[in-house]
């Protein structure tokens, strides 16, 4: 998995397109105030392991300001929430030529239930996630705070531990 993280001070996502060329009526925007917008990438390698990682990095990840000013807490330290965005294009391979290569993203069924998985295990450790939906066109706004953003990769950090 690769995921995006970003802290946002508020971020809101929107459904434009259900897949089909029209809009989707009833998906309603989903918003949040202090927290987090997760860009999350799945690959056909990740598996129980990768999710279960990822949700316990993110959830602990002490990037929130503490008393001091020094980032120091995690998003459950600060009653934050997460929006988690499904976007394959985080898998894109530019080695060669101008076209990306998307062969490396997860087969959608795989990504689709990756992603779901993710999310849940994050709410199991105490994270409010709220979500775009998987395979459509989305408009996301975010306001990054500090600016923070970092790239985690389970296949790089999963072998550090």
């Amino acid at each position: 998995m690769r995921i995006i993280m970003q802290k946002v001070s508020h971020a809101d996502v929107d459904v434009v397109d259900d897949g089909t060329g029209r809009p989707d009526p009833t998906f309603e925007p989903r918003t949040i105030d202090a927290g987090l917008v997760l860009l999350v990438g799945v690959a056909d390698s990740d598996g129980d392991a990768q999710v279960e990682y990822a949700a316990r990095k993110v959830a602990n990840m002490r990037i929130f300001e503490d008393e001091a000013g020094k980032m120091n807490r995690s998003v459950l330290d600060v009653g934050g929430q997460v929006v988690s965005i499904s976007q394959f294009t985080l898998l894109a391979d530019i080695r060669k030529g101008n076209r990306p290569s998307f062969a490396g993203s997860g087969n959608p069924a795989h990504a689709k239930a990756v992603w779901d998985r993710f999310n849940k295990a994050l709410a199991r450790h105490g994270v409010k996630v709220k979500t775009g939906r998987f395979r459509s066109h989305m408009r996301v706004s975010l306001t990054n705070d500090g600016p923070v953003t970092i790239a985690l990769d389970t296949d790089q950090l999963m072998t550090a531990k």
